[in-house]
Protein backbone atom coordinates (compact mmCIF):
# COMPACT_ATOMS: atom_id res chain seq x y z
CA UNK A 1 0.00 0.00 0.00
CA UNK A 2 1.24 3.39 -0.55
CA UNK A 3 1.66 6.36 1.69
CA UNK A 4 -1.13 8.08 0.33
CA UNK A 5 -3.12 4.90 0.33
CA UNK A 6 -2.60 4.26 3.98
CA UNK A 7 -3.22 8.15 4.57
CA UNK A 8 -6.61 7.74 3.18
CA UNK A 9 -7.41 4.47 5.39
CA UNK A 10 -6.93 6.87 8.16
CA UNK A 11 -9.15 9.30 7.34
CA UNK A 12 -12.45 9.00 9.31
CA UNK A 13 -14.78 11.90 8.68
CA UNK A 14 -17.25 10.51 10.92
CA UNK A 15 -15.36 11.68 13.85
CA UNK A 16 -15.60 15.23 14.43
CA UNK A 17 -13.64 16.99 17.29
CA UNK A 18 -14.69 19.99 18.94
CA UNK A 19 -12.20 22.62 18.28
CA UNK A 20 -11.40 25.98 20.43
CA UNK A 21 -9.59 28.65 18.57
CA UNK A 22 -7.61 31.22 20.89
CA UNK A 23 -6.70 34.12 18.48
CA UNK A 24 -3.21 36.02 20.14
CA UNK A 25 -3.81 39.61 18.44
CA UNK A 26 0.08 40.75 19.01
CA UNK A 27 1.44 37.61 16.98
CA UNK A 28 -1.82 36.83 14.76
CA UNK A 29 -1.43 33.26 16.15
CA UNK A 30 -4.65 31.06 16.29
CA UNK A 31 -3.64 28.49 18.91
CA UNK A 32 -6.07 25.58 19.46
CA UNK A 33 -7.76 23.02 22.20
CA UNK A 34 -8.97 20.13 20.43
CA UNK A 35 -11.11 17.93 22.43
CA UNK A 36 -12.30 14.36 21.89
CA UNK A 37 -15.97 15.19 23.26
CA UNK A 38 -16.45 11.05 24.29
CA UNK A 39 -13.21 10.59 26.74
CA UNK A 40 -12.88 14.41 27.60
CA UNK A 41 -9.35 14.38 26.35
CA UNK A 42 -7.75 16.89 24.56
CA UNK A 43 -4.35 18.36 22.41
CA UNK A 44 -3.31 22.08 22.14
CA UNK A 45 -1.86 23.18 18.85
CA UNK A 46 0.75 25.95 18.37
CA UNK A 47 0.27 27.72 21.72
CA UNK A 48 1.80 31.23 22.38
CA UNK A 49 4.01 32.65 25.08
CA UNK A 50 3.96 36.57 25.31
CA UNK A 51 6.50 38.53 25.44
CA UNK A 52 8.14 41.91 24.96
CA UNK A 53 10.84 41.91 23.20
CA UNK A 54 12.29 45.28 24.13
CA UNK A 55 11.57 45.06 27.88
CA UNK A 56 13.22 41.30 27.53
CA UNK A 57 9.73 40.37 29.60
CA UNK A 58 7.67 37.12 29.27
CA UNK A 59 4.48 36.34 30.23
CA UNK A 60 1.80 33.69 30.19
CA UNK A 61 -1.49 35.67 29.70
CA UNK A 62 -1.97 33.78 26.77
CA UNK A 63 -0.88 30.03 27.96
CA UNK A 64 -3.19 31.04 31.42
CA UNK A 65 -6.40 31.71 28.91
CA UNK A 66 -5.90 27.86 27.69
CA UNK A 67 -5.15 26.72 31.43
CA UNK A 68 -8.29 28.17 32.51
CA UNK A 69 -10.43 26.59 29.60
CA UNK A 70 -9.17 22.91 30.03
CA UNK A 71 -9.53 23.57 33.91
CA UNK A 72 -13.15 24.88 33.60
CA UNK A 73 -13.82 22.23 31.18
CA UNK A 74 -12.20 19.47 33.39
CA UNK A 75 -10.54 18.44 30.26
CA UNK A 76 -7.25 16.04 30.58
CA UNK A 77 -4.39 17.38 28.27
CA UNK A 78 -2.69 14.50 26.03
CA UNK A 79 -0.39 16.32 23.58
CA UNK A 80 0.79 19.87 23.19
CA UNK A 81 1.66 19.94 19.06
CA UNK A 82 3.91 22.14 17.79
CA UNK A 83 3.28 22.39 13.71
CA UNK A 84 6.59 23.40 13.01
CA UNK A 85 9.51 25.78 14.42
CA UNK A 86 7.30 29.07 14.62
CA UNK A 87 9.54 32.24 13.72
CA UNK A 88 7.02 34.89 14.76
CA UNK A 89 5.84 33.51 18.57
CA UNK A 90 7.59 31.91 21.57
CA UNK A 91 5.63 28.36 22.43
CA UNK A 92 4.35 28.18 25.77
CA UNK A 93 4.59 24.42 25.51
CA UNK A 94 6.62 23.64 28.83
CA UNK A 95 5.19 26.20 30.15
CA UNK A 96 1.92 24.39 29.99
CA UNK A 97 2.98 20.79 30.59
CA UNK A 98 4.74 21.93 33.83
CA UNK A 99 1.13 22.73 34.81
CA UNK A 100 -1.03 20.70 33.19
CA UNK A 101 0.73 17.59 31.49
CA UNK A 102 0.72 16.02 28.15
CA UNK A 103 3.52 15.46 25.60
CA UNK A 104 5.33 17.78 23.40
CA UNK A 105 5.64 16.91 20.12
CA UNK A 106 7.36 18.11 16.74
CA UNK A 107 8.16 16.81 13.01
CA UNK A 108 11.35 14.83 13.62
CA UNK A 109 12.86 17.11 10.68
CA UNK A 110 13.06 19.36 13.82
CA UNK A 111 17.04 17.85 13.85
CA UNK A 112 17.45 20.00 10.58
CA UNK A 113 16.43 22.78 12.32
CA UNK A 114 18.58 22.51 14.96
CA UNK A 115 21.71 21.93 13.22
CA UNK A 116 21.07 25.23 11.10
CA UNK A 117 20.35 27.52 13.35
CA UNK A 118 22.55 26.45 16.26
CA UNK A 119 25.20 27.43 13.79
CA UNK A 120 23.19 30.89 13.28
CA UNK A 121 22.91 31.42 16.97
CA UNK A 122 26.86 30.05 17.51
CA UNK A 123 25.18 27.31 19.72
CA UNK A 124 28.15 25.52 21.81
CA UNK A 125 28.32 21.52 22.07
CA UNK A 126 25.96 22.21 25.16
CA UNK A 127 22.91 23.04 22.74
CA UNK A 128 21.75 19.16 21.72
CA UNK A 129 20.78 18.60 17.87
CA UNK A 130 19.03 15.79 18.03
CA UNK A 131 15.34 16.52 18.87
CA UNK A 132 16.05 15.36 22.64
CA UNK A 133 14.36 18.90 24.22
CA UNK A 134 10.86 17.20 22.68
CA UNK A 135 8.88 14.44 24.45
CA UNK A 136 8.47 12.77 20.76
CA UNK A 137 9.22 13.45 17.32
CA UNK A 138 6.77 12.85 14.90
CA UNK A 139 8.09 10.51 10.99
CA UNK A 140 5.62 10.67 8.48
CA UNK A 141 2.41 8.81 8.93
CA UNK A 142 2.75 8.38 12.10
CA UNK A 143 -0.50 7.96 14.48
CA UNK A 144 -0.96 9.04 17.89
CA UNK A 145 -4.49 9.20 19.92
CA UNK A 146 -6.16 11.94 21.99
CA UNK A 147 -8.93 10.07 24.13
CA UNK A 148 -10.37 7.47 21.84
CA UNK A 149 -9.37 9.37 18.71
CA UNK A 150 -6.85 8.86 16.10
CA UNK A 151 -4.53 11.24 15.17
CA UNK A 152 -1.96 11.10 12.23
CA UNK A 153 0.84 13.50 11.03
CA UNK A 154 1.47 14.24 7.15
CA UNK A 155 4.86 15.64 6.42
CA UNK A 156 4.22 19.68 4.94
CA UNK A 157 7.69 21.01 4.80
CA UNK A 158 8.33 24.10 2.71
CA UNK A 159 8.00 27.27 4.68
CA UNK A 160 10.24 24.67 7.21
CA UNK A 161 12.06 21.31 7.12
CA UNK A 162 9.97 20.64 9.83
CA UNK A 163 6.32 21.35 9.11
CA UNK A 164 3.87 18.81 9.53
CA UNK A 165 0.17 18.83 9.03
CA UNK A 166 -2.20 17.11 11.74
CA UNK A 167 -5.07 15.08 10.92
CA UNK A 168 -7.18 14.69 13.39
CA UNK A 169 -10.76 13.12 12.93
CA UNK A 170 -12.66 15.61 10.00
CA UNK A 171 -10.07 18.81 10.75
CA UNK A 172 -6.73 19.02 9.86
CA UNK A 173 -4.36 21.81 11.64
CA UNK A 174 -1.91 22.61 8.41
CA UNK A 175 0.55 25.42 10.63
CA UNK A 176 2.03 27.34 8.40
CA UNK A 177 1.73 25.77 5.44
CA UNK A 178 -2.05 27.41 3.99
CA UNK A 179 -3.44 30.74 5.01
CA UNK A 180 -7.15 31.35 4.36
CA UNK A 181 -8.38 31.37 0.53
CA UNK A 182 -7.65 35.34 0.22
CA UNK A 183 -4.07 35.09 1.70
CA UNK A 184 -2.83 32.54 -0.31
CA UNK A 185 0.42 30.12 1.68
CA UNK A 186 3.40 30.75 3.76
CA UNK A 187 6.51 32.05 3.04
CA UNK A 188 9.43 29.57 2.16
CA UNK A 189 12.55 31.79 2.52
CA UNK A 190 13.67 31.14 5.65
CA UNK A 191 16.88 28.96 5.67
CA UNK A 192 15.60 25.52 4.83
CA UNK A 193 12.21 27.05 3.07
CA UNK A 194 12.19 25.88 -0.41
CA UNK A 195 8.92 27.27 -2.93
CA UNK A 196 8.49 24.02 -4.90
CA UNK A 197 8.63 22.28 -2.09
CA UNK A 198 5.72 24.43 -0.82
CA UNK A 199 3.54 23.81 -3.41
CA UNK A 200 4.08 20.31 -2.85
CA UNK A 201 2.77 19.97 0.53
CA UNK A 202 0.27 22.47 -0.46
CA UNK A 203 -1.29 19.65 -3.09
CA UNK A 204 -1.14 17.07 -0.41
CA UNK A 205 -3.17 19.23 1.83
CA UNK A 206 -5.72 19.66 -0.73
CA UNK A 207 -5.90 15.99 -2.06
CA UNK A 208 -7.64 15.33 1.56
CA UNK A 209 -11.36 15.22 1.10
CA UNK A 210 -12.95 18.47 0.24
CA UNK A 211 -15.04 18.42 3.56
CA UNK A 212 -12.30 18.09 5.24
CA UNK A 213 -12.08 21.07 7.62
CA UNK A 214 -8.88 22.70 7.74
CA UNK A 215 -7.63 25.28 10.49
CA UNK A 216 -5.07 27.91 10.33
CA UNK A 217 -2.30 29.09 12.85
CA UNK A 218 -2.27 32.71 11.14
CA UNK A 219 -4.44 35.04 10.11
CA UNK A 220 -3.83 38.74 9.04
CA UNK A 221 -7.47 39.49 7.84
CA UNK A 222 -6.40 39.68 4.14
CA UNK A 223 -4.42 43.04 4.86
CA UNK A 224 -7.12 44.33 7.06
CA UNK A 225 -9.79 43.55 4.49
CA UNK A 226 -11.97 41.69 6.93
CA UNK A 227 -12.50 39.94 9.87
CA UNK A 228 -10.07 37.62 11.24
CA UNK A 229 -10.77 33.92 10.50
CA UNK A 230 -8.84 30.74 10.88
CA UNK A 231 -10.92 28.23 9.51
CA UNK A 232 -12.04 26.93 6.25
CA UNK A 233 -12.44 23.18 3.76
CA UNK A 234 -10.39 21.79 1.66
CA UNK A 235 -13.07 22.40 -1.01
CA UNK A 236 -12.52 26.11 -0.64
CA UNK A 237 -9.23 25.94 -0.59
CA UNK A 238 -9.48 24.08 -3.92
CA UNK A 239 -11.72 26.57 -5.62
CA UNK A 240 -10.21 29.83 -4.22
CA UNK A 241 -7.02 29.56 -2.47
CA UNK A 242 -5.01 32.79 -4.27
CA UNK A 243 -1.79 31.19 -5.04
CA UNK A 244 -2.78 27.60 -5.42
CA UNK A 245 -6.35 27.73 -6.11
CA UNK A 246 -8.20 27.32 -9.85
CA UNK A 247 -5.38 24.92 -11.19
CA UNK A 248 -2.11 27.48 -10.76
CA UNK A 249 0.85 25.17 -11.81
CA UNK A 250 4.22 24.60 -9.72
CA UNK A 251 6.16 26.73 -11.71
CA UNK A 252 3.81 29.51 -11.47
CA UNK A 253 3.70 28.90 -7.76
CA UNK A 254 6.91 29.55 -7.37
CA UNK A 255 7.04 32.27 -9.20
CA UNK A 256 4.42 33.85 -6.83
CA UNK A 257 5.59 32.88 -4.04
CA UNK A 258 9.11 33.99 -4.16
CA UNK A 259 8.14 37.39 -5.93
CA UNK A 260 5.86 37.87 -2.71
CA UNK A 261 8.61 36.78 -0.38
CA UNK A 262 11.34 39.51 -1.75
CA UNK A 263 8.90 42.43 -0.42
CA UNK A 264 8.37 40.68 3.04
CA UNK A 265 10.05 42.30 5.95
CA UNK A 266 11.95 40.31 8.80
CA UNK A 267 9.51 38.61 11.24
CA UNK A 268 9.85 41.07 14.45
CA UNK A 269 10.27 38.15 16.75
CA UNK A 270 12.09 35.80 14.96
CA UNK A 271 15.36 35.94 16.73
CA UNK A 272 13.30 35.16 20.05
CA UNK A 273 11.12 32.78 18.66
CA UNK A 274 13.85 30.38 17.05
CA UNK A 275 15.81 30.00 20.00
CA UNK A 276 13.09 29.28 21.95
CA UNK A 277 11.17 27.36 19.63
CA UNK A 278 14.07 25.30 18.49
CA UNK A 279 14.53 23.94 22.53
CA UNK A 280 10.88 22.83 22.55
CA UNK A 281 9.82 26.67 23.94
CA UNK A 282 12.80 26.75 27.05
CA UNK A 283 14.27 30.15 27.22
CA UNK A 284 18.11 29.51 26.57
CA UNK A 285 20.41 30.25 29.66
CA UNK A 286 23.92 31.26 30.30
CA UNK A 287 26.25 29.56 32.01
CA UNK A 288 25.17 30.65 35.51
CA UNK A 289 21.88 29.58 34.12
CA UNK A 290 19.92 32.73 33.62
CA UNK A 291 17.71 33.51 30.80
CA UNK A 292 19.56 35.01 28.11
CA UNK A 293 18.35 35.88 23.90
CA UNK A 294 21.56 36.67 21.47
CA UNK A 295 21.62 38.59 18.59
CA UNK A 296 23.29 37.81 15.81
CA UNK A 297 24.88 40.44 13.41
CA UNK A 298 24.12 39.78 9.98
CA UNK A 299 23.06 36.45 10.63
CA UNK A 300 19.92 35.69 9.06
Amino acid sequence: MTLEAKIASRIDLSAVPEVVPFFDAATNTISYVVVDTATRHCAVIDSVMDIDYAAGRITSDHADRIIAHIAAQDLTLDWIIETHVHADHLSAAPYLQDRIGGKIGIGAQILEVQDVFGKIFNEGTEFQRDGSQFDHLFEEGDSYRIGDLEAFAMATPGHTPACMTHVIGNAAFVGDTLFMPDSGSARADFPGGDAGQLYDSIQRVLSLPEEMRLFMCHDYGAGGGREIAWETTVAEERASNIHVGKGQSRDEFIEIREARDATLPVPKLILPSLQVNMRAGHVPRDEKGRPVLKVPVNGL
